[in-house]
């Protein structure tokens, strides 16, 4: 547990569909050096049947940058981490958390929370695939498990298999009668349970994930023992008060960022996407959030959320925009 994913695990970006992709992933990492980021959830049979290995696409300048599979058989869960691993990711995780009924109707996701035997079984052939690490991220349960009794066994069977970092999502999922969004709020959140497994299981690299939205928060769990802190929407919705300043408070290292340098630094690589044949508002859209709680943070979301899909748009109407809160500071 060593290598450079484990110790940017520290603090981590959870993978969130629709939101964590390739240009979410560049933004984050300018404003943070140290935090692993992850991408969204990429399904197992997408890359092996489907051969979709376009959705294994990044750039070297994300890293430490981890991919995550969805899946439940084993040897298709293999290929896939063998291919990401081909791709450069540092860490292959297995999702164990989401509730979706799309997820659900592919027997992975929050679901293998019933089958830990089955877990272990996926994680032990991707490990016999891969050198980089094998991770998992999972739930403390689901519907009417006791998460007292269903956690430690998850833990006990799948680390028993190779696995040695989990991201333990502090909540239960319930599959039936909650959506995925009620599932990320309703569930009361139980971090004292997790905060048990570190005293249980001090061979595993431990990290929480739930309802954190500072790095005060994250400082405290990782004060009170835990081995890293993973922060979904805050991250996204905030990305600043989250990122900026990371490197310095989380992992010791280096200066904050500053949300002004990081719209420039992200010019040029808007530029490059235009060319590509891209266009301004798949890259901008993940930047709404950057002058969160500052003064002009509404006229910057307003100038890119309007214009940015007009003909035309370009890097003129991201300067537009962040001149106008230059002049509302």
């Amino acid at each position: 547990m060593s290598g450079p994913a484990a110790l940017a695990a520290r603090l981590s970006v959870a993978p969130m569909m629709d939101w964590t992709d390739r240009h979410c992933r560049v933004l984050h990492r300018l404003l943070s050096r140290r935090t692993l980021l992850y991408t969204e959830m990429v399904t197992a049979p997408a890359l092996v049947r489907g051969g979709a290995l376009h959705l294994l696409d990044f750039s070297p300048r994300e890293q430490p940058v981890a991919l995550q599979l969805g899946g439940s058989d084993p040897e298709e869960l293999a290929q896939a981490a063998r291919l990401g691993e081909q791709a450069g990711y540092v860490e292959i995780n297995l999702n164990c958390g989401c509730p979706s009924d799309r997820v659900q109707s592919g027997t992975f996701g929050a679901v293998l929370m019933r089958d830990p035997g089955l877990v272990a079984e996926c994680v032990a052939a991707m490990g016999a695939a891969v050198s980089v690490d094998v991770t998992v991220k999972c739930r403390i349960g689901v519907d009417d498990q006791n998460p007292e009794e269903v956690l430690p066994e998850f833990l006990s069977r799948v680390g028993a298999a190779g696995v040695e970092r989990f991201t333990i999502h502090a909540r239960k999922a319930w599959l039936q009668g909650l959506s995925p969004k009620e599932n990320r709020d309703i569930p009361p959140l139980d971090y004292d349970l997790v905060q048990r497994m570190r005293g249980m299981f001090g061979g595993l690299h431990l990290s929480v994930n739930g309802g954190i939205t500072s790095l005060d928060q994250a400082e405290a769990f990782l004060d009170a023992g835990l081995d890293g802190v993973m922060v979904g929407r805050a991250a996204y919705h905030d990305p600043v008060s989250i990122l900026s300043q990371a490197d310095r408070r989380i992992f010791g290292d280096g200066e904050d960022s500053d949300p002004f340098d990081v719209v420039r630094q992200m010019l040029p690589y808007i530029d490059a996407h235009l060319v590509a044949g891209g266009k301004l508002g798949q890259v901008t859209r993940h930047m709404l959030g950057l002058f969160a709680g500052r003064p002009g943070a509404r006229q910057w979301r307003r100038i890119l959320s309007e214009g940015a899909h007009k003909p035309g748009a370009g890097t003129a109407l991201v300067e537009e925009a962040l001149g106008a809160v230059m002049a509302a500071a």
